[in-house]
């Protein structure tokens, strides 16, 4: 009886795709809520800004068009001192982390606080877009269904995975893209059945809810196109992946470069944001197709009515407009300014291509096309989300070759150049590889200050070696102690076995002086190192404890670091965060299986 009721029951895997259900449904109705606002911000004020300063009129009216941003900055500013951290600049890097690194404990209001500030934003013409945005919207929901039923945080990663796949689904009115971006850029590449079940029963709801409000079209139409000679236009598309791979790590280069300046600038916080609206609206006089996400413009370009000079200018000021509006403070996503670039990028080639081949090659707008996903791939490193996605617009199977090809190639090109995609570079100055496994990622992630015990017994130079022994009797747990000069410095390290061969020798025992016979070659850690950092050098080296100084070149002693206490530390982080137990702490520590 017991077994016929069990296999009534639904399990585990149906309770996790119901819940993955609900979620697509509500990050679908959030996705019309976030495209409602940024619709009602950019008919309010830039639209009736626009109208407002006179902007039709032309001539002097211009100047005044980097006004319109500005105004947007400034309704941002009360956000930004009410819940500071939380608006400004491209938050995704930082929603990875919460997600991978720190158990995707994700608050109800940032649903709401990353709608209104990115509508601020790209509503009054800031260069950023809502994909990146919603992505975090829908993770958001994820994590509040996770935390109202308790899951672990692998089984809330799933679901803020989950969310994201709606979200990105619903936004683009692509299900399968939605799947993907969830599994190459939040999940890291790294997911099992039942996930990807999660992801897909998400990603298909949203779009339901989408399809049922806004129709089948997708974000925006791109025309059928296919080749006209494969085998002249198979190494132009081949060669166009290249040109992507180089222009995208130009963004990111671009992109961080800005960032850091702002970050360095002298300036109050809420001013920077400020300073990079005017700088946008300065350069938008010349090109006012660089604001808000750039959709209005794309349609030019796919359609093959793009002029050359003014997309290969657009490449440029498209890049640096993004990257003074979120380097600055501005809230939005690069997904966006991606597509834009990508399609005047592939725009310009194609019309070089088109006028030296023009029986041979397809219109331009086809080259743009394709180019929008070689871009995406390379900047993101995410080429499966750029296929799946131009291929559901396009709905053209003819031309997914050059589409495989081009984004394969462009986030090869990228990659080599520079192993960092747009989201991972925060990742990388701190030290942290998302990639390389989660144990290691935990392990980068613990910082040797917050397990450093400073609790520790110094040791005089001076001291002779029955006073040492005195120090090693009453030490209970520690076997290695850190010798100081008169001015307070390490200068060497001092054990059992330093003393062992005078032991039975009273008068050198009396005479002999601790700086004499300590270990002057000090391995030591400092507190900003990680344990990841910490555990290969215990291994290295065989040892226990290391001491922990403030810095290479000032050794004042901060404690000492111990190889129990590293992996308690590491273990406690693991059942925090809900990792498997398949990746022990000896695997993290030496990398024993």
């Amino acid at each position: 009886m017991k077994t016929k009721i069990r296999r009534i029951l639904p399990g585990e895997s149906f309770r996790v795709i119901a819940i993955a259900a609900c979620i697509g449904l509500m990050a679908g109705a959030a996705n019309i809520l976030f495209r409602t606002i940024v619709a009602l911000v950019h008919d309010y004020f830039f639209v009736g800004g626009a109208a407002f300063i006179g902007l039709a009129q032309g001539g002097l009216h211009l100047l005044l068009l980097p006004l319109i941003p500005i105004g947007g900055m400034v309704l941002l500013i009360p956000l930004s001192l009410l819940f500071p951290g939380e608006i400004n600049g491209y938050g995704f890097p930082k929603f990875l982390r919460q997600v991978n690194l720190e158990g995707g404990i994700i608050r109800f209001r940032t649903i709401l606080l990353k709608i209104i500030s990115c509508a601020l934003t790209i509503g009054t013409g800031g260069s950023a877009g809502v994909e990146g945005p919603i992505a975090q919207v829908g993770g958001a929901v994820g994590s509040q269904f996770g935390q109202f039923f308790r899951v672990s945080g692998s089984r809330m990663k799933i679901f803020i995975a989950a969310g994201c796949a709606g979200g990105v689904a619903a936004m683009f009115n692509a299900p399968i893209a939605g799947v993907f971006f969830a599994a190459e850029i939040v999940l890291l590449g790294t997911y099992e059945i039942g996930s990807f079940a999660a992801l897909v029963v998400s990603s298909a709801m949203a779009t339901v809810v989408s399809r049922g409000y806004y129709g089948v079209s997708p974000a925006f139409p791109i025309p059928a196109y296919e080749m006209v000679n494969s085998l002249v236009e198979i190494p132009l598309y081949s060669l166009m992946g290249v040109v992507m791979g180089l222009v995208a790590v130009l963004h990111i280069y671009v992109f961080y470069t800005i960032r850091d300046r702002f970050t360095a600038l002298g300036l109050h916080p809420q001013l920077k944001p400020l300073l990079g609206a005017l700088a946008l609206g300065l350069l938008a006089i010349g090109f006012p197709q660089i604001m808000g996400d750039g959709y209005h413009y794309l349609d030019e370009v796919l359609t093959g009515r793009g002029v050359l000079w003014v997309m290969a200018a657009l490449i440029f000021f498209k890049i640096a407009a993004t990257a003074l509006t979120l380097g600055s403070g501005g809230a939005g996503g690069v997904f966006a300014p991606a597509l834009f670039i990508g399609a005047v990028t592939g725009g310009a080639f194609g019309s070089v291509a088109h006028s030296l081949l023009p029986q041979h090659t397809a219109n331009p707008g086809a080259y743009a096309a394709v180019g929008i996903g070689a871009f995406l791939a390379a900047a993101t490193h995410a080429p499966l989300t750029a296929i799946f996605l131009l291929f559901e617009m396009t709905g053209n199977y003819l031309i997914i070759i050059p589409i495989m090809l081009s984004s394969i190639i462009g986030t090869v090109v990228a990659a080599r150049l520079n192993p960092d995609s747009i989201d991972t570079v925060d990742f990388s100055r701190d030290g942290i590889d998302l990639h390389e496994g989660r144990e290691v990622s935990v392990m980068k992630s613990i910082k040797v200050g917050r397990v450093v015990s400073e609790d520790v017994d110094f040791v005089s130079e001076q001291a002779n070696v029955d006073q040492l022994l005195t120090i090693f009797s009453m030490a209970r747990d520690s076997f290695y102690f850190p010798v100081v000069d008169e001015s307070g410095r390490m200068t060497g390290v001092v054990s059992l076995q330093d003393v062992k061969s005078i032991l039975h020798d009273e008068e050198l025992r009396l005479s002999a002086r601790v700086g004499n016979i300590c270990t002057r070659k000090v391995v030591v850690l400092t507190p900003e190192d990680n344990l990841h950092t910490a555990m290969a050098l215990f291994d290295a080296k065989g040892l226990e404890e290391i001491p922990v100084v403030e810095a290479e070149d000032d050794r004042w002693v901060v404690g000492m670091l111990k190889r129990r206490e590293a992996i308690a530390a590491y273990n406690k982080e693991v059942i925090r965060r809900g990792i498997s137990e398949r990746s022990g702490p000896v695997s993290a520590a030496s990398g024993e299986q």
